[in-house]
């Protein structure tokens, strides 16, 4: 890591971190830890559209700029060069980016800020900061290396570098629920869904694992957005579920992110895929049972007491997206788990 001594008290910092709202969760310890330092310093967090709903889910983020950096062709391009004019009349006096294509510190050099964080690569002399990228590690800690050239030694904390969400106090459940329920939220993206990205059982998985926690007298409440509408559909189908008094279904009735968030901090225990839900659970430290298939729990989960993870133990070749595909495969075998696995840790 270069470490650049420039004593400066930052007042306007740029954030740069591309992904969907599990990504942007991930990256708030990062956010956090530098506001701590730099405490009067305006937080301006760069993202894709989908992402932006994390405005909402925390006091963190001052302001946003929305870059659709997955746009095909010249577009893409145009969308790029208006975030780094965009970047250069914001008046900013640091700029922190993850990703590790060398493209980043050509842009970050091109906002022209004079301070300028990102991950070495070969195109990282222009950079004024530079930090190893370790992705074997939790993603939040692999994040919040960005910032190490902004801290002394004695503000950096010796503990995992989870994100912290805070839930409103004043917010009241729906009537007829009371704190202390089962909540499952059964999707994942639609965007990952038309990607050939599974990282979901199928629905009769769901349905299982539904009556299991019900039969065993578990208020279980189901959530969803509107990519979970199908899974969701088929799930109230059966009648023995929707039949059930243990049985509750909020979906289309959490206005946003927000009330998800404010929700899901109620409930004793979250079931669900590895989903930005997952990491909101994580970020409220509630108890989670969370399920993975071919992505990597160890890079996308903290080590925690309160956390347990489910997988296919039976198969050796996951987790295999990202490092060894970037779709699934056709078997997609480290899907296929039995749902008992989750019903017996309720």
């Amino acid at each position: 890591m270069e470490k650049n001594n420039f004593n400066e008290d930052f007042k306007n910092a740029l954030f740069i971190n591309y992904g969907g709202l599990g990504d942007e969760i991930l990256f708030l310890p990062c956010v956090e830890d530098f506001k701590r330092k730099f405490p009067n310093c305006r937080i301006t967090l760069c993202l894709e559209s989908r992402a932006k709903g994390i405005k909402q889910i925390t006091p963190l983020i001052d302001d946003i700029i929305e870059v659709d950096i997955k746009a095909k062709g010249v577009k893409k391009y145009l969308n790029v060069l208006s975030m780094i004019d965009k970047a250069r009349s914001g008046k900013f006096d640091v700029v922190i980016s993850s990703g590790k294509n060398p493209l980043v510190a050509i842009i970050l050099f091109l906002t022209g800020i004079k301070r300028r964080s990102g991950y070495f690569s070969k195109t990282s002399f222009l950079l004024t900061d530079g930090v190893e990228l370790d992705e074997n590690q939790y993603a939040g800690s692999m994040y919040h290396d960005l910032i190490l050239p902004f801290l002394d030694e004695d503000d950096i904390l010796d503990e995992i570098s989870v994100p912290h969400l805070y839930a409103d106090n004043d917010f009241n459940l729906p009537e007829g629920i009371e704190p202390g329920f089962v909540a499952l939220h059964p999707g994942v993206s639609k965007m990952s869904i038309e990607k050939n990205i599974f990282k979901c059982p199928e629905v009769n998985f769901w349905i299982d694992v539904i009556k299991g926690a019900i039969n065993k007298g578990k208020k279980l409440v189901l959530l969803g957005g509107p990519d979970d509408k199908e899974i969701i559909e088929k799930i109230t189908e059966c009648e023995e579920i929707v039949n059930n008094v243990n049985f509750i279904n909020l979906y289309g009735k959490t206005k946003n992110l927000a009330d998800l968030m404010n929700v899901l901090a109620k409930a004793d225990t979250l079931i669900c895929a590895d989903s930005a839900p997952l990491h909101i659970g994580v970020g409220l430290n509630v108890n989670i049972i969370a399920f993975f298939g071919p992505t990597n729990e160890e890079k996308l989960v903290p080590k925690k007491d309160n956390i347990r993870v489910i997988t296919n133990k039976k198969i050796d070749c996951r987790p295999c997206l990202w490092h060894k595909r970037q779709i699934n495969c056709n078997q997609s075998y480290c899907l296929n788990v039995n749902a008992t696995e989750i019903i017996d840790l309720l």
